[in-house]
């Protein structure tokens, strides 16, 4: 298993659509097994879906069961996942792996029916409430290639923007021992 790279926003690549899972495999059990270990390295990660590694097919892994007040189901691995019944609106902080130190409040759908496949093609159907039924539908979003600042008010967006792509120059700097103002040659 490895810890793979998250892509973090603005990166294009976090808009792409992705493509359902069609063989159910050595290699989707690996991809699997690689995105936990991913999700598991990141900081309160309780969601992950793969187009957040690059990894452009329908797949999400939640899990909720260490947070306190909820009613979870445990660990998930959605495979095709599909919203079939939703009801009730809630407003929370959502925090996202692609969108590093940012945390906003947004609308979701309080109780969600899922309905998709598990990570050896079997037919599963999940119910969930609360902070569960969110953390679904926002790593669904990812599969759709929305995030949650795509939810937020365009001034917050662009300053969002603007702060993710300074860090990245930060890094960027850090990296290659360059510090201060660069020269113009």
């Amino acid at each position: 298993m490895a810890v793979l790279d998250i892509l973090t926003y603005p990166d294009e690549r976090l808009r792409q659509a992705s493509d359902r899972v069609q063989r159910f495999d050595v290699a989707l059990q690996a991809r699997i097994d690689d995105l936990e270990e991913t999700r598991k390295a990141g900081p309160g990660a309780v969601g992950i879906a793969a187009p957040q590694v690059g990894w452009f097919e329908r797949v999400i892994i939640v899990d909720v069961s260490g947070r306190k007040k909820t009613r979870s189901h445990g660990h998930l691995i959605l495979v095709n996942p599909e919203i079939t019944e939703w009801d009730g609106f809630a407003m929370g902080r959502e925090g996202c792996l692609s969108v590093p130190g940012i945390y906003e409040s947004v609308r979701r759908f309080q109780h969600v029916r899922v309905s998709s496949l598990d990570r050896d093609g079997n037919e599963t159907e999940v119910e969930a409430f609360g902070l569960l039924a969110v953390c679904i539908q926002h790593e669904m979003d990812h599969l759709d290639g929305k995030l949650f600042v795509d939810y937020l008010s365009e001034l917050k967006r662009q300053r969002i923007r603007k702060k993710m792509e300074k860090g990245r120059r930060d890094t960027a700097t850090s990296r290659s021992g360059v510090s201060g103002t660069p020269s113009i040659i």
